[in-house]
């Protein structure tokens, strides 16, 4: 099935990251996204990490509480994190791996190799009525680990894709980019709806938001960093005209 429309969700992380770096309430990742609602985003994404360097426990209300827009609770497979979605109740659970010393996700959720300790996470956050999201590498075998594990939607990690366009090597640039519109293809194929992010700007998200089947993209960093320059406002709708210019 092909959308209608690709959404937008916006990444509010380093709005706390930054709020972090001196303690204290400002800035806030909530005006974040508060003004994310007002510009018409499509959803707010926040990573939970183990060691809090961003977003907070008490984020994930008061966030829920600002805006009528789905959260997407990005989380490591774990009891803890199990816990907080269980609790919160996120409209969705993106599963993402995670290690401590990382400075970011640096890449995709190993759903095959990881199954077992997957499945009761997957089957909990279902049964809780939270959408399951897997955020994963643009492949065959993580691809056919999510559709055993029932997930709906799995998130194609695009960092790969970003590298290569810095990197200006053009065959791997399209080696990649082929990568993740046949992983697509295949994910809708299948019932499972694909999204991608990570590593996208203004630059290079136009080949990614042309694929046909990708129904969302999240974005953050990339948005945050602008935010400085231009306002978050502005950066946003930039995105937001670039991504419907590349489905026009």
């Amino acid at each position: 099935m092909i959308p209608d429309r690709l959404r937008l969700g916006v990444n509010i992380d380093h709005v706390a990251t930054i709020r972090n770096a001196r303690g204290g309430d400002h800035p806030d990742p909530v005006r974040a996204a508060e003004i994310v609602a007002s510009v018409g985003g499509d959803g707010i994404t926040a990573h939970l990490r183990e060691d809090r360097r961003h977003i907070r426990d008490e984020d994930l209300a008061r966030i829920q509480d600002a805006t009528d827009l789905p959260l997407n609770l990005e989380m490591a497979a774990t009891p803890e994190m199990l816990e907080i979605a269980l609790r919160h109740k996120p409209h969705a659970a993106c599963i993402v791996p995670e290690k401590r010393e990382e400075r970011t996700t640096e890449g995709g959720l190993d759903a095959a190799g990881l199954h077992n300790t997957l499945v009761p996470i997957v089957d909990q956050l279902r049964e809780a009525g939270i959408r399951v999201s897997l955020f994963i590498e643009a492949n065959e075998k993580q691809l056919d680990a999510a559709n055993r594990l029932g997930a709906p939607v799995v998130e194609f990690h695009t960092g790969e894709y970003a590298h290569a366009i810095l990197d200006q090597d053009n065959e791997r640039t399209a080696a990649e980019l082929r990568r993740i519109s046949d992983m697509s293809a295949l994910a809708a194929k299948n019932g499972i709806e694909p999204h991608a992010g990570h590593g996208l700007t203004f630059d290079n998200v136009q080949p990614i938001a042309a694929i046909p089947q990708l129904a969302e993209l999240n974005i953050g960093h990339y948005l945050i960093g602008e935010a400085i320059f231009s306002g978050l406002e502005p950066a946003i709708r930039r995105m937001r005209d670039l991504m419907d210019e590349a489905r026009g």
